[in-house]
């Protein structure tokens, strides 16, 4: 076995990260200190964390991730979005080693017809967008040695996601009205801590390793009514009671926050570059569902 490596992970309670922190290599000795314990925004704190050892790669997933509240928490927000990154992106490359940033398809306005490629301009439509995108600008110019690894509509177990909202509400309602006129790629935060954990190791152990933006998503798109139909679907072929699920436009739910119509991503470059291919959205979250969603007493006796 390779010699083990110690790994700075923040934001180790979040969806990724706690993903990340269920898959990491063996050869990882994956330190999280809380956001209680770290301020990623605090340089001296950062410092002082990247003196007690000697720490192979930087992993930030940690983000402020309120969208609506952003929109009038703006200090907040940026604090942790972009002079956080700063900070560990400085912190990281005065050390010499590398950093994988995670960002957002918050950064483009959802105008583009189809998926966008990491090239394309930036655009943000509201405060989080504009901070991850002032994020990623901090980790570009801050460490030559960088990943900014660019996903969307993230499920997984832990936190707080769509799907779980969708099968917490679907218990006790009849009827759910789901957005259909925005359009993105359903992803697990179990596949990105993959992509996010092959990245690493790459960037750890070649010094040529790709740098660079790119996207990760799960193959292929949907609206977000697609996914509470398809979500569901799964819950209700495990015997789960479920609701009537009617499509409705943005402009039926209004929000604080504006969200891009397309948040499509191409994850050509990724595959090309790191040979990471991405598996259906539709295969992962059936099953995140059948994770969340266990089999009731009446449909284990149907199927005996």
């Amino acid at each position: 076995m390779s010699a083990q490596r110690a790994i700075l992970l923040t934001g180790g309670s979040g969806q990724v990260g706690s993903c990340l922190r269920d898959i990491a290599p063996e050869n990882w000795e994956i330190v999280a200190p809380s956001h209680a314990e770290l301020d990623i925004a605090d340089a001296d704190q950062v410092a002082a964390v990247m003196a007690s050892r000697p720490f192979a790669a930087v992993i930030n997933p940690a983000a402020y991730t309120a969208v609506d509240r952003a929109e009038t928490d703006i200090v907040a927000c940026w604090r942790v979005n972009a002079l956080g990154p700063a900070v560990l992106a400085d912190a990281a490359a005065r050390t010499g080693i590398p950093i994988v940033h995670l960002s957002t398809d918050y950064v483009f306005d959802g105008a583009k017809v189809s998926a966008y490629l990491e090239d394309d301009p930036v655009a943000p439509l509201g405060v989080y967008g504009a901070s991850k995108e002032g994020g990623e600008q901090a980790v570009r110019t801050g460490n030559p040695r960088h990943v900014i690894l660019r996903t969307a509509w993230v499920v997984s177990p832990h936190g707080s996601n769509f799907i779980k909202t969708m099968l917490r509400l679907g218990a006790d309602r009849p009827l759910l009205r789901v957005v259909a006129d925005q359009h993105g790629c359903p992803t697990s935060a179990i596949d990105i801590a993959h992509a996010v954990a092959t990245i690493a190791q790459r960037l750890v152990e070649d010094a040529d390793a790709p740098v660079g933006t790119y996207h990760f998503v799960n193959a292929g798109e949907a609206s977000w009514f697609d996914l509470a139909k398809a979500t569901f679907a799964v819950a209700a072929a495990r015997g789960a009671k479920t609701p009537a699920v009617e499509p409705i436009t943005t402009a039926d739910y209004p929000t604080p926050a504006r969200r891009p119509a397309n948040s499509r991503l191409s994850t050509q470059k990724l595959q090309d570059d790191y040979g990471i291919v991405p598996r259906p959205w539709l295969t992962a979250v059936t099953e995140l569902v059948e994770t969340l969603q266990p089999i009731s007493v009446d449909r284990a006796v149907e199927t005996q």
